[in-house]
């Protein structure tokens, strides 16, 4: 089964090592981190560099499609090459997923038209100008598309399509194996529990990590 994730420049590094870290645990999974070019890309604030080992010119199908988040995603909703790749890879695949405002490139490359999808909290708005119908689930399965909210959230979606691909038993011990217990010390993780306080933090925070260093 290969797994294509697609990286570039500024995204979020947990939206694409979370997911892999679950489902390269997949029986039979090769997994496949996908560029513009090969080489190293950075992430927000350039602290972390991700390798791609494949130039999306040599990938051409995929199983599975994951097109992580970040603050790169802003350019590429209008890169044409890398929504033709997407759409490309998406005609033969299994399964198409993103995780946080990765939902925004699908939505661009056109795969969302009519259908319920999520991604960060902050870019609802955004994606319901790509035909979608943002929801606030943590995942959200139409069809073979699969979209997840912001970040963490993506273990719960790999989670969720390893139970489709493999079985429920095979899941929960890759859960297991990577000893995916949450046990948050506050319970301020989503829009609906956090005060406007935190709120008005967060959104300074996000704010600031848009801007490169």
């Amino acid at each position: 089964m290969d797994i294509a994730i697609l990286i570039f420049d500024r995204l979020t590094a947990l939206d694409a090592i979370g997911p892999y870290e679950v489902l390269q645990r997949v029986p039979g999974a090769h997994v496949k981190f996908v560029a513009a070019e090969r080489g190293p890309v950075r992430t927000e604030q350039g602290m972390l560099g991700v390798i791609a080992d494949y130039a999306r010119d040599e990938v051409t199908n995929a199983d599975v499609l994951l097109v992580p988040g970040g603050i790169g995603t802003r350019p590429l909703i209008k890169d044409e090459p890398t929504l033709e790749w997407i759409r490309a890879v998406d005609a033969n695949s299994e399964w198409t997923t993103s995780v946080c405002t990765g939902s925004l490139l699908l939505g661009a490359a056109g795969l969302l038209e009519g259908k319920e999808a999520t991604t960060h909290w902050r870019s609802l708005d955004l994606l319901g100008s790509f035909g979608a119908t943002p929801v606030s689930d943590r995942v959200v399965f139409q069809g073979k598309v699969v979209t997840a909210a912001g970040v963490s959230s993506g273990i719960d979606m790999a989670l969720h399509l390893a139970a489709r691909i493999a079985g429920d038993d095979v899941a929960q011990a890759i859960q297991l194996g990577i000893e995916y217990d949450p046990q948050p010390p506050f319970d301020s993780g989503s829009v609906a529990k956090a005060p406007q306080k935190i709120m008005d933090l967060a959104l300074a925070g996000l704010k600031q990590a848009d801007t490169p260093r």
